[in-house]
């Protein structure tokens, strides 16, 4: 028998914060069916543990390796038993009825593909985690010296929606993967997250496809989120990075993966404004 909602919470080896995520979970969803699916990437026997003694009921899908966010959602929405996908990172705590706030936004607009909520660091201030479709150069001013000019501000400004009030809902190019909500009828249209990007710009491209499929993607601020976000790929010397930092290298493989997938090809927002 299907349920309501389906949550996917990606791990990696951070039992404690996963602790945290779902035990804010457990407290603040009201009168929803709902399936806790965790899939944890370079499974360690202390997360299993703690799975096992503090949340039984939780099902848990352990990986060897580590396989990457596009890996761990597809087979989190292949085993998901939901007629709704919430989309978690580990490291996100929901507010009282967050979880349901985004749900009933879905079941009245069933032209948006994919919802996300507002997040917020933990000392209360707004996460930006809606944006406009990246351009080579956005990369270029966000990594190096190049984004201190003015001009090079104002594009990054736009990139990250300052010109609209987040405090009301937006209609966005694409929204961050750490939360994220679809029904299971947009995905059967729209397809699994593509395994080609094993970290970044899953997400960027996912909510590319809703767009391309006539569905809209909208940040939704009624709905609240906490999110501890490391930012481990940031650098103050960008070429430094290049050669030390892994996560960095990720983001410009991933990058690189994503302009020439889509090469050319016309903002698919657009048509649908």
């Amino acid at each position: 028998m299907s349920k309501d909602l389906s949550i996917i919470v990606t791990s990696y080896k951070n039992p404690s914060v996963l602790r945290l995520c779902l035990e804010s979970l457990k407290k603040n969803i009201f009168n929803l069916d709902y399936e806790i699916l965790v899939l944890d990437s370079a499974s360690e026997e202390d997360t299993e543990m703690m799975l096992r003694e503090e949340f039984p009921e939780i099902r848990f899908f352990p990986f060897r390796e580590n396989s990457g966010f596009s890996k761990l959602v597809n087979r989190g929405i292949n085993e998901a038993e939901g007629k709704y996908y919430l989309v978690l990172n580990a490291d996100i705590i929901v507010e009282k009825k967050s979880v349901n706030l985004l749900i009933e936004y879905l079941k009245k607009n069933p032209n948006v593909g994919l919802v996300g909520p507002k997040l917020l660091n933990f000392d209360g201030h707004l996460q930006f985690s809606c944006f406009r479709f990246y351009t080579p150069l956005i990369i270029l001013y966000r990594r190096t010296f190049l984004g201190k000019f003015g001009f090079s501000k104002k594009k990054i400004d736009h990139f990250l929606f300052k010109d609209k009030d987040h405090e009301k809902p937006i209609e966005a190019d694409w929204i961050m993967g750490s939360a994220m909500m679809a029904s299971k009828e947009a995905v059967e249209k729209i397809g699994l997250l593509d395994e080609n990007f094993f970290m970044y710009f899953e997400d960027v491209e996912w909510c590319r496809r809703f767009w391309e499929n006539g569905f809209k993607v909208v940040y939704y601020p009624y709905s609240r989120m906490f999110h501890y976000h490391g930012k481990g790929s940031v650098s103050q010397n960008a070429f430094q990075a290049v050669f030390f930092n892994k996560l960095t290298r990720e983001h410009i493989k991933s990058a690189m993966k994503y302009f020439w997938k889509y090469f050319r090809a016309p903002n698919p927002r657009k048509k649908n404004l």
